[in-house]
């Protein structure tokens, strides 16, 4: 199969709902610069031995797929690259961070109030 180059090369992205489950549908166009994408089987030599003389016919090898694709910082686009690479964006709601404000906010007030901080471990008596 022909690999398209050039303008006619085109990239779509989608995203696995199920690890290991490729997407069926939800593909998007996306953005890029330069891609070298590709899989390789090699060939490995058999071991065995005692068939004589003549060596077995080579067997396949494990599938790896590498390459490497250049992006664009585009603004319409960067966001799925990112989503891509490190996975979906979770956000902290702000009740929580108030809770950590407040109680950090709340051991402070204390240091300054004059009292001692109180020490992470209990002395230990020697």
């Amino acid at each position: 199969m022909a690999r398209a180059q050039g303008a006619r090369a085109q990239m779509a992205l989608a995203y696995e709902t199920i690890y290991g489950t490729p997407p069926v549908s939800g593909f998007r166009l996306m953005p890029f610069a330069r891609a070298t994408l590709g899989s390789e089987q090699p060939l490995l030599e058999s071991e065995l031995l005692g068939y004589g003389r003549d060596p077995l016919a080579p067997i396949k090898d494990a599938v790896t797929a590498d390459g490497e694709v250049v992006i664009p910082i585009d603004v319409e686009a960067f966001g799925y690259w990112l989503k891509a690479a490190f996975g979906q964006p979770f956000h902290l709601s702000r009740k929580a961070f108030q809770r950590r404000v407040s109680g950090a906010a709340a051991v402070l007030a204390e240091n300054d109030s004059g009292s001692r901080a109180r020490p992470a471990c209990p002395p230990t008596s020697g």
